[in-house]
């Protein structure tokens, strides 16, 4: 009796043991590891000028858009002033086509209308002839000269229309520099390094702040060719990240890139065998809690659909 209450007590023992040594294996049975990384975007001077303000810390979270400092803009400003004010003055010459011909179409009325009298004298042999010659002549010219004015006038005015719109590109050429003179973020996230300070000088294509966006964050990982046919992009994965505790945080993941060739495994594995290896690197999306940080390690679980 009490050796097979012992043989029973053994043979429990061992599946208890069986049993752990399973769900530990379950528990670190990852597919892939790797770190996180965030899109960075190192934003750069686009004007010339000294910085008048320029109000971030890193670390500061910023949204799209937002504008962080603003660039000297004075001389821009007044260029601008200077080209509206000339655009006003081209405006005031240009002429008043329908006054200018209003006193020549007057003219040649007042002709028409003495040429009809003398047409009647002629008939009545109150006149000779040559006065009706003379008032046709005289109607002619008046009309030559209402077409060489009108003429003239309209090529002025396309001649000055040309030069306004001209100023008016100018004027927007100006503002868009005005507007480049703001410093704002393309891109909501945090704002990882400050590279400019108020009060010196920028110049176009001078870094002045890198900010990542930190909300959705990647998990850059690495997977054996075997691993390869089990994974597709879309796909959803578990993440799993190292905390350094004990118990890692689960989260969800979608897988956004794969790799078209292999490469060896990163220099940050250590052993030498798995350094030869040859793995396929993929990024994984992952939505940030806040906990999640750049650099930090996450390890990988393919879900089998």
């Amino acid at each position: 009796m009490n050796t097979t209450i012992n043989f029973t007590k053994i043979i429990l023992g061992f599946v208890l043991i069986f049993t752990l040594n399973s769900c530990k294996k379950t528990e670190n049975d990852f597919d892939a590891a790797g770190t996180f990384e965030a899109t960075e975007v190192i934003v750069s001077s686009e004007a010339m000028g000294k910085i008048l303000n320029f109000d971030i810390t890193e670390g500061q979270e910023v949204t799209e858009n937002q504008v962080v400092g603003s660039i000297d803009s004075v001389q821009l400003y007044l260029k601008k002033q200077q080209v509206i004010a000339s655009r006003k003055a081209l405006q005031n010459r240009k002429p008043d086509t329908k006054k200018q011909l209003a006193a020549l179409e007057q003219q040649i009325i007042t002709a028409k209308s003495e040429m009809k009298r003398i047409q009647n004298l002629v008939a009545a042999n109150a006149v000779n002839q040559k006065q009706l010659d003379d008032i046709n002549a005289q109607i002619a010219v008046l009309e030559k000269q209402q077409i060489a004015l009108k003429s003239s006038l309209e090529l002025t005015s396309s001649s000055l229309s040309d030069e306004d719109e001209a100023m008016q590109i100018q004027i927007k050429q100006i503002e868009d520099q005005l507007f480049k003179c703001r410093i704002s973020s393309p891109i909501a996230g945090t704002v990882l390094t400050k590279y400019a300070e108020k009060g010196e000088l920028a110049s176009p294509g001078k870094a002045l702040f890198k900010v990542a966006d930190t909300q959705n964050i990647i998990l850059r990982a690495y997977i054996s060719s075997d691993q390869l046919s089990q994974i597709k992009i879309g796909q959803k994965v578990q993440i799993f990240a190292d905390s350094g505790d004990k118990e890692s945080k689960q989260y969800d993941g979608i897988v956004s890139w794969i790799a078209s060739k292999a490469e060896f495994t990163p220099k940050t594995i250590q052993t030498r065998d798995e350094r030869a290896n040859l793995v396929y690197a993929v990024k994984i999306a992952v939505k940030n809690d806040g906990l999640l940080k750049i650099g930090m390690y996450g390890n990988v679980r393919i879900i089998n659909n």
